[in-house]
């Protein structure tokens, strides 16, 4: 019987045997309706086409694995599984896309860290917690004093006068250079 005349089973199993014509004759005769299909649910002709590669490079490395004999269906299972990982991994590689590049610091956060770790922040540090809360609340997140009570869970007097005492001592710490 010749390769092309074979049922599908007895060339699944020559495909297991690593019969790369069996494999050629299997192509031929699915390949057609498997891209016919696979074009219904994807029309991207690219991705369809990386797809039934994949779907027959899949059946050359576990045609071992298939039982019974009707191919259509197995075939079917491996190229429908192959869309949905294709389709994952493009939507994978759009979200990475889509991210700003961490190339260098922004002005922000260079601000951020000459706060933090230069002459005011060392100042920073000798003031009170209380009052360096109101200070980041209200210059470094930029909040109102409305927002900065909020956030702070204290009335918006108490904010003005600990952002004014503040202030002051930053003033102190840094040599009146403030």
């Amino acid at each position: 019987m010749r390769g092309d005349q074979a049922d599908d089973a007895t060339l699944i199993r020559a495909v297991a045997r690593g019969d790369a014509d069996a494999l050629a004759v299997l192509h031929d005769r699915h390949a057609g309706w498997l891209h016919a299909r696979l074009t219904r649910r994807c029309t991207d002709p690219e991705t369809v086409r990386e797809v039934l590669q994949d779907t027959f490079l899949t059946v050359w490395r576990s045609a071992a694995s298939h039982q019974g004999d009707e191919a259509g269906g197995w075939l079917w299972v491996i190229a429908a599984r192959r869309l949905v990982d294709t389709r994952r991994a493009q939507a994978r590689a759009d979200r990475i896309a889509h991210e700003e590049p961490a190339d260098a610091p922004s002005a922000e956060e260079r601000v951020l860290a000459g706060l933090e770790y230069g002459d005011v922040g060392t100042a920073l540090a000798t003031i009170s917690l209380e009052l360096r809360d109101v200070l980041r609340a209200t210059v470094v997140d930029g909040l109102t004093t409305r927002e900065a009570a909020a956030l702070l869970g204290i009335p918006e007097g108490t904010v003005k006068t600990r952002a004014l005492r503040a202030r002051r001592a930053l003033r102190a710490a840094l040599g009146g250079t403030v």
